[in-house]
């Protein structure tokens, strides 16, 4: 099953306990929401969902997930981070009818709970840098209204943060998080893709799922990590390497990537990274001020020349990618104005 043949809800049976249940992508010309992919497992008489997506046919396909690799007698819901794609059902744990947990990351929860705050802050960023279809508050209303309904939270939500934290080991290394079902399914810290990101990881079918950390070469988002963005796809290379994973789900190529292809992948993600900084460094050399308008062009140039690929690719997220390298390399801005220009700070205090 390839992505030109999925739909909305289309399910991969992964085993008889385990399924991914398939999103789409972001289409905002045609109101379309983008829906990230989850995943519904059974472990032991639990069923787990890692994360709910977004709209009432995907709540329909989670359903009939669940339902498929029953029976299951207590629920727990886990939020991998609080971006719209990912929450939107999130209230379904209140309707499953059996004693049910459910975890959100604390650090996402002002974004959980005002998303247009969060989405303005992204496009402020950009404004001047990139045409954008209103001034940031309205396309930042425009964009969080294509996620309906949205339910973040149900009655049994709590934070992960609510619990102890707890040292997990897996194979050589070594991850902070917390772990549910008697082991069997472990939320891993990572905060790359966005400042509460987890990935979890399911003993028994072998599947760690990497949500959104694998989205692109560069983070887009405002509170985007590279450094953890990429020392995730590292460690998760690793696990692979040592058989500590043999199968790797996320949140938005809809696909099931198996074994020593896990590896290629990463690997592939990791040099990407690397090409497109320095051919965003090359694009940097002068150092007399750059204006990220015109770095933003030049910096889809090298997108496209790289064949460097991401989720929902558009020219506001390209953008946003590009501010966010300008600062991965240590420029500034020189004042607060629209696309001021960009250069790297002194580095001795003037006399």
């Amino acid at each position: 099953m390839t992505a030109s043949t999925t739909a909305l809800g289309d399910l991969i049976e992964i085993d008889e306990r385990t399924v991914l249940v398939l999103g789409q992508g972001l289409d905002i010309g045609h109101d379309q929401p983008d829906v990230a992919n989850a995943l519904v497992h059974r472990a032991g008489d639990t069923l787990v969902l890692v994360d709910t997506g977004v709209t009432t046919v995907f709540r329909t396909a989670l359903r009939e997930a669940a339902d498929r690799i029953g029976p299951w007698s207590r629920a727990l819901v886990l939020t991998t981070h609080g971006h719209p794609d990912h929450v939107g059902n999130n209230d379904l744990a209140d309707e499953l009818g059996v004693p049910v947990e459910h975890y959100v990351p604390a650090p996402d929860l002002d974004q959980m709970r005002d998303p247009a705050a969060y989405w303005v802050r992204s496009f402020e960023r950009i404004a001047g840098v990139t045409p954008l279809p209103a001034p940031p508050p309205l396309t930042a209303g425009k964009v969080v209204s294509l996620f309906r309904p949205m339910r973040p939270f149900g009655a049994t939500t709590r934070t992960y943060e609510e619990r102890p934290l707890e040292r997990i080991r897996l194979g050589s290394l070594r991850f902070t998080g917390w772990t549910f079902a008697d082991g069997a399914v472990r939320v891993l810290r990572s905060q790359g893709h966005c400042a509460g990101h987890v990935i979890v990881h399911l003993r028994d079918c072998g599947v760690l799922h990497l949500s959104d950390e694998g989205n692109g070469a560069c983070g887009a988002m405002a509170d985007a990590d590279q450094l953890k963005i990429q020392t995730v796809l590292g460690s998760v290379a690793r696990l692979f390497e040592e058989g500590e994973a043999s199968l790797l789900t996320d949140g938005h190529t809809f696909a099931v990537r198996r074994g020593a292809q896990v590896v290629s992948y990463l690997d592939g993600l990791l040099g990407q990274a690397t090409a497109l900084q320095a051919a965003a460094l090359g694009l940097t050399r002068e150092n007399s001020g750059i204006r990220p308008s015109a770095f933003t062009t030049r910096y889809a140039e090298s997108l496209a020349e790289l064949e460097v690929g991401g989720a929902n690719p558009n020219a506001m997220f390209t953008a946003m990618m590009a501010v966010n390298q300008l600062r991965e390399l240590g420029l500034r801005p020189q004042s607060g104005d629209v696309d001021a220009p960009w250069s790297r700070p002194p580095l001795q205090n003037p006399a």
